[in-house]
């Protein structure tokens, strides 16, 4: 794989929420993870395949949504698209995990067994996990639970790369003791559980789940906290936030009040680091390449949260929430980021006024795994206002052209 030098590096966020921003001015790439900061020391680049010249830019991990609705490949039934993966890539997602695989095409969902809902999360486990798709690392094969479904379905699951468990259709207030049996199965496996939370999906028939439930059902993750599109009641929300200790995930496809209402009193009592981001796309709400820098922006422009702190929910929050070692930028780690900054007309001058404002960044790269994917310009934001050049075998390339 390449050897990558990324310089003059204008702002460094690290995705980490106990350290959002740093003083990093380069970083060196190898084997596909970020190998040191500020590695030069004066010496001239010498040893690198490519260097990048951020001209200033800012420096970013690679946004982390938490909440897709996958099928097959990067095709959609619900907007009937192809190629929506790679679109959400140069929104800036480079790690997408998903909420459930229910929208496949005839799939019943008043006739799903436990077999049934196994093999169809089993299949797509298996062709999201054969490859990066557009680039985008898709984790997939998050089923649906049903009543009736033995050690033996979780043994299949776990066999096959799954991530997650998901409550959904489940009848929740039926049987607590086989729903408790189910989270506890899935953390023996180290599988992770995500509960539909509020009102009724696009389906109309997901099960209504608030306050009450989550208290005894204690899942890994509580879904679109402020809607999805359906928000719980405002009571509800509050007794989350003070009672209760899990993930609270916040989508693009919620309430907007209800999301400040989270938000704000996340923010206030201290407890930021239990927040998570998602698009819950595809779906009703359409394909947003742009989800996840939408919710950031409105976690700082209007919920009130750093611009640095906002970047990392997005990323290092969303991805430890789900087991994942990607979403920060530290030595040794995954060498998904972007390089972007303000566009022509942002507010400020830099990525953190941007944001702080509610603008949208201009991506002019974005690396996954050590590879450039995008160079030049995204085809899903702005240009950026700074101008990086990318040199590759010693000669100079303006990416931006």
């Amino acid at each position: 794989m390449q050897r990558i030098l990324i310089t003059n590096i204008g702002e460094f966020f690290t995705g980490d929420l106990a350290e959002p921003m740093k003083a990093v001015r380069s970083i060196a790439i190898a084997d596909g993870r970020i190998e040191s900061f500020d590695p030069l020391d004066g010496a001239a680049p010498a040893g690198y395949d490519v260097v990048i010249d951020a001209a200033g830019s800012a420096v970013v991990p690679g946004l982390i949504d938490g909440h897709v609705h996958p099928v097959l490949g990067e095709w959609t039934p619900t907007q009937d698209a192809i190629g929506w993966v790679g679109n959400y890539l140069h929104g800036g997602t480079t790690t997408m995990l998903s909420a459930g695989e229910l929208h496949a095409p005839g799939l019943d969902y008043g006739a799903l067994t436990p077999d049934l809902v196994t093999s169809l999360a089993v299949v797509t486990a298996s062709t999201f996990g054969s490859q990066r798709w557009s680039g985008v690392k898709v984790y997939a094969g998050t089923v649906l639970l049903v009543p009736g479904m033995t050690e033996s379905h979780f043994d299949r699951l776990a066999a096959a790369g799954a991530r997650l468990v998901k409550f959904l259709f489940y009848p929740l207030e039926r049987d607590r003791d086989e729903a408790r049996r189910y989270v506890a199965w899935a953390r023996k496996r180290g599988l992770r559980s995500k509960v539909h939370t509020g009102g009724v999906s696009r389906s109309g028939l997901s099960q209504i789940c608030g306050y009450d439930t989550l208290s005894w059902l204690q899942p890994d993750i509580a879904a679109h906290v402020s809607g999805g599109p359906i928000p719980m009641s405002d009571h509800d929300i509050d007794r989350v936030v003070d009672d209760l200790s899990m993930t609270l995930e916040v989508c693009s496809s919620g309430n907007y009040g209800s999301g400040l209402r989270l938000v704000t009193r996340l923010r206030e009592s201290g407890q930021l680091g239990r927040l998570a981001l998602g698009s819950d796309t595809p779906g009703g709400t359409g394909i947003i390449p742009r989800g996840m820098w939408r919710n950031i922006l409105f976690l700082s422009s209007v919920c009130g949260v750093p611009a640095a702190e906002a970047v990392a929910i997005g990323t290092g929050n969303t991805a430890r929430a789900h087991g994942l070692d990607v979403g920060i930028l530290a030595p040794g780690r995954p060498a998904d980021l972007l390089i972007c900054g303000p566009v022509e007309g942002s507010a400020g001058t830099t990525l953190t006024d941007a944001i702080t404002h509610g603008d949208l960044p201009g991506i002019s790269h974005v690396l996954t795994a050590g590879e450039i994917i995008v160079a030049g310009r995204s085809r899903q934001t702005p240009p950026s206002r700074l101008k990086p050049v990318m040199m590759c075998c010693g000669q100079g390339v303006d990416s931006s052209s």
